[in-house]
C-alpha cells in the first residue's frame, strides 16, 4: 500500500508542500508591505518643528509592525497545520470564469480617472470614476447615475478639500467651488 503523499516524479514533493502552504504566500505579501512601510516611514523626512509624540511617522509605523505581526502569526499558524476555510456564504460559482469584461472597463475607469484627475481636477474626474463604475458593475440607469456620481464626487471633494484639509485639485471648477 502506497502514500497519498508519495512523490511520482522528482520536485513534486516540493510542489505538493507548496500547494498544501499556500497560505504562506499571503505571509510573504504581508512580510514585503509590512518591511516597504516600515523603510518608508523610517526614512521619511520629517520636519524638526514638529511638537509632540505623534507626527507623521506614527501611522505607518504602527500599522508597518502589525503587517509584520500577522505575516509571523498566520506563518505559524499555516506551519502548525491551520488553514484558512472556504467561503461558505459567497453565493459564487467557482467553475465560472472571471467576467474580463467588467475587469476591464473597471481598469479602464480608473487608468483614465489617474490621468483626467491633474486636468480635469477631482469634481470632474470623480464623477466620471463613480459613474463609470456603477456602469462596469451592471448598472444601467441612465438618466439618474451620472446626477448620483456628480453629486458624491462634489461632497467627497468639499469634505476631503474643505472639512479634513486634504486639497484635491480643482480643475477648471476651482473657482466656482
Amino acid at each position: 500500500m502506497t502514500d497519498e503523499r508519495t512523490p511520482s516524479r522528482p520536485g513534486s514533493t516540493a510542489r505538493a508542500w507548496l500547494r498544501e502552504h499556500s497560505e504562506l504566500g499571503v505571509c510573504v505579501l504581508l512580510l514585503v508591505l509590512g518591511v516597504l512601510l516600515l523603510t518608508d516611514a523610517l526614512t521619511m523626512s520629517v520636519d524638526i518643528t514638529q511638537r509632540g509624540p505623534v507626527g507623521p511617522r506614527t501611522v505607518p509605523i504602527a500599522v508597518g509592525i502589525g503587517l509584520l505581526a500577522v505575516a509571523v502569526l498566520l506563518a505559524a499558524d499555516v506551519l502548525r497545520g491551520g488553514r484558512g476555510e472556504a467561503e461558505g456564504g459567497e453565493d459564487v460559482d467557482l467553475a465560472e470564469p472571471a467576467d474580463r469584461r467588467t475587469v476591464a472597463l473597471l481598469t479602464g475607469v480608473f487608468l483614465a480617472f489617474a490621468v483626467l484627475i491633474g486636468p480635469l481636477g477631482f469634481p470632474i474626474s470623480g464623477a466620471l470614476l463613480f459613474w463609470g463604475s456603477a456602469y462596469a458593475l451592471g448598472s444601467r440607469h441612465h438618466d439618474r447615475d451620472p446626477l448620483i456620481a456628480a453629486g458624491l464626487s462634489l461632497a467627497t471633494y468639499f469634505v476631503f478639500d474643505n472639512l479634513l484639509g486634504v486639497p484635491l485639485p480643482g480643475g477648471p471648477l476651482m473657482g466656482v467651488l
